[in-house]
């Protein structure tokens, strides 16, 4: 049986104490202690609502408990020119059943609500390019090492 996934997209300001520590649990557990990837998660405050008033946080929970989580950055705050997706991760007990395809999904319709007629990109791990494929993102650099993981870039073009 597949468990119903709830979306809700806030901002910083909107999130309460306990979504927050939800939020930074999840990237922590899956970035920094699953891929034994130690970087600071906590990235140029780009989470902050007062220093980003557009930055929104894509929330899926599963019977009240956060699973899946992604955030969008406005145009020019990662890359000039392209709004960004960022952070995307599903949590290790909720995978398998489709959840990541549903979050990008839902991410991309954020974007196009949020943003209408902006161009994507994204900064990929290597591995997933076909994943992102699938969603029409297109490979957009050579290969390169971030926080020591094989990544590439990656952009969607806006489309009706």
């Amino acid at each position: 049986m597949t468990t119903k996934t709830t979306w809700q997209t806030k901002t910083f300001s909107e999130l309460s104490l306990n979504q927050l520590y939800d939020v930074l649990k999840l990237r922590v557990d899956v970035f920094v202690v699953e891929q034994t990837c130690f970087y600071p998660d906590l990235d140029s405050d780009k989470d902050v609502l007062d220093r980003h008033p557009q930055t929104l946080h894509l929330l899926g929970y599963q019977e009240e408990q956060l699973v899946a989580y992604l955030r969008i950055l406005p145009k020019g705050q990662s890359y000039p020119g392209y709004i960004s997706i960022g952070r995307v991760v599903t949590a290790s007990q909720a995978r398998g059943a489709g959840l990541g395809h549903e979050l990008m999904l839902e991410g991309i319709s954020r974007c196009q609500k949020h943003f209408p007629k902006e161009g994507i990109k994204i900064s990929a791990q290597q591995h997933l390019k076909g994943y992102y494929q699938q969603y029409g993102f297109i490979q957009a650099s050579e290969m390169y090492l971030e926080d020591n993981i094989p990544h590439i870039a990656m952009i969607r073009q806006f489309r009706d």
